[in-house]
């Protein structure tokens, strides 16, 4: 059973870049509030690098849905501004010379709907990733059966392991999409 476990922990990472790839997806989505998180993730080109914003100043949010970001060092402002333009197109970005304020347009009713279906359409492309890494450890799984490396019971075995592995991830996926779909929904 040991190589059975090894295929199936070589999959691991690649579940895990994608869940970690769908929580960025999602920071992406707003439901009228800017994310705090994402927006602290967002790089900006300066120094002679990209760093992200949560290094280069304080994030808060004084007062409803507008989020200030306030550089430690002004002269690098209007490059925040421009990153946070470039990365999420429909925000609304402003500088008053000291700090740039990010707000998010109310969302409609057909910006909600739109919004959820592009959010089902990512979560689909995360299930079917998902499928995808099952289907090349099962496809391991058999080849070792083939050529009498475990038997058929180790094989049928692996398989439920596999199973239950696929599942918990779907799950998460599943729990991520429901949360992302009420909080658009309001």
């Amino acid at each position: 059973m040991e190589p059975i476990k090894q295929i199936i922990n070589n999959i691991k990472p690649n579940l895990e870049r994608i869940v970690e790839f769908l929580r960025k997806e999602f920071m992406n989505f707003h439901a009228g509030q800017v994310s705090a998180d994402a927006i602290g993730e967002i790089e900006v080109s300066c120094y002679g690098s990209l760093m992200p914003i949560i290094q280069l100043g304080t994030i808060r949010r004084p007062e409803g849905g507008v989020l200030v970001i306030e550089p430690w060092d002004k002269s690098i402002l209007k490059d925040i501004q421009k990153a946070i333009s470039i990365t999420v197109s429909n925000l609304s970005v402003s500088s008053d010379g000291d700090v740039v304020r990010v707000s998010a347009p109310a969302l409609t009713k057909e910006n909600r709907q739109a919004l959820i279906r592009e959010l089902h359409q990512i979560l689909e492309e995360a299930r079917i990733s998902i499928r995808g890494q099952r289907e090349l450890a099962w496809k391991e799984i058999q080849d070792m059966e083939r050529i009498k490396e475990i038997t058929e019971d180790d094989k049928f075995r692996a398989k439920d392991e596999l199973q239950k592995i696929i599942d918990q991830y779907n799950e998460t996926v599943e729990g991520m999409g429901g949360l992302k779909e009420k909080e658009i929904s309001g």
